[in-house]
């Protein structure tokens, strides 16, 4: 029974604003996570922007399918599976990134938001 309950899910009523690594969370393997992210954009994106989620999301994870390193794995894994719970409760809505968070990003990271900017304000949904 210890198990069990450790192996449940947080959901979203039950984390903070900002994610807490002192939080025990139950990560999804990537392929449960991935469904459930492609799920949540179904649901809750309009087309264009499910367009440009999905490949986002594809090109992500086909990007990590062979990295070894378990701390980039677990971070990987966190960070998407926070973003699919924002998703689903609705609190990403008009939220701007972290300066934390971007101070950490590296140059190619940074890029990559770029990108990912230029192309949901031209709306050609390529990534």
């Amino acid at each position: 029974m210890r198990a069990l309950s450790r192996l449940q899910l947080a959901t979203p009523s039950t984390l903070s604003t900002k994610p807490n690594l002192s939080t025990a969370l139950a990560l999804l393997p990537p392929l449960p996570l991935y469904r459930r992210i492609l799920r949540v954009h179904r649901k809750k994106l309009d087309p264009e922007m499910r367009i440009l989620g999905d490949s986002y999301v594809q090109s992500e994870f086909r990007a990590h399918k062979s990295v070894e390193n378990p701390l980039h794995i677990i971070g990987f894994l966190t960070e998407w599976q926070f973003y699919a719970q924002k998703l689903e409760g609705d609190t990403w809505v008009g939220e701007k990134l972290d300066k934390d968070k971007l101070d950490k990003m590296s140059d190619q990271q940074i890029g990559q938001l770029y990108e990912l900017m230029n192309a949901i304000k031209n709306g050609d949904g390529r990534v």
